[in-house]
């Protein structure tokens, strides 16, 4: 007798649980569901129809990878963030509920700008961080920026999918440069994520994070600050009178990213805790 989505379901449950993976009924779930290209919703009510035998070896097949480490976002090749949907590939990171906290922060400041402000989110990856902006923050344009082409075509692709192409642009931009004032203009707030694992470190990181995101966005050079130093010195320049330079940070580097900040003159410097407790992102105003 044919095997029924429901089955498919339950096969990979117990699959997964017997690997070890947390989470193993929702993972099974969104990766059934993407094999049968279903929203949950979709999946729910059709959890008693029967499958074929193509269909069993996609499942199959998604599975094996999944048993070998990768990542289910890159499997499914999308993952929500702050609660819109973000399509990824192995060319950015995957979005992480850490970056959540620079996100809340970010809108809570853009909130208050008038009409017309500019957010540039630089060294963007997916777009997530500006996206999220965006659609909370109507009034703001934002500018996604990330030195990979291949990025770039990540956050288009996502712009497109979050119906954001009127007020969000994207631009291939080295944060490790002097800012091209010609091509990207002025911002009301700089938000940045940026690499910021120390080199000897990425050696040491989760097999799921070291074989499968791209070190290009992990590698923070010889102490994980390098981008920290750069971007508060050069980029600083294209913030508007009282504009804000926002960064995430590891765990520990808050109080050097804090140094950097007032070291390049910028002030009313604020650290932002996440959940738990960890200051997870710094805050600081350029004075002109």
């Amino acid at each position: 007798m044919p095997n029924t989505y429901n089955d498919m379901f339950m096969k990979v449950r117990r699959d997964l649980k017997e690997a070890n993976i947390e989470g193993f009924g929702l993972e099974a779930r969104l990766l059934v569901s993407a094999a049968a290209d279903k929203t949950r919703e979709e999946f729910a009510r059709d959890m008693k129809l029967y499958v074929n035998r193509g269909f069993e070896e996609k499942v199959d097949a998604l599975l094996a990878r999944r048993l070998a480490g990768e990542p289910l976002a890159y499997i499914i090749g999308s993952w929500e963030f702050y609660g819109i949907p973000i399509e990824v590939t192995r060319d950015v990171l995957i979005p992480r509920i850490d970056t959540e906290v620079l996100v809340s922060q970010a809108i809570a400041m853009a909130k208050w700008l008038p009409a017309g402000s500019r957010v540039l989110d630089l060294c963007c990856g997916s777009g997530c961080v500006g996206l999220a902006i965006a659609k909370n923050v109507p009034q703001v344009k934002v500018v996604l920026a990330d030195v990979s082409p291949e990025a770039m075509k990540v956050s288009r692709a996502n712009v497109v999918l979050n119906k954001l192409t009127s007020r969000v642009t994207c631009a291939v931009v080295d944060a490790k440069r002097s800012p091209p004032y010609s091509l990207l203009g002025e911002f009301d707030l700089i938000v940045c994520n940026p690499p910021y694992i120390p080199t000897e470190d990425v050696a040491w990181l989760d097999d799921t994070v070291r074989s499968f995101e791209p070190i290009l966005a992990l590698d923070g050079g010889e102490d994980g600050l390098d981008f920290y130093r750069i971007i508060v010195a050069e980029w600083k320049k294209i913030l508007k009178p009282d504009g804000a330079l926002l960064f995430e940070c590891g765990i520990g580097q808050a109080a050097d990213v804090v140094d950097i900040l007032i070291t390049n003159d910028l002030t009313r410097v604020i650290r932002c805790k996440d959940t738990l407790g960890i200051d997870r992102v710094v805050v600081g105003q350029f004075d002109k």
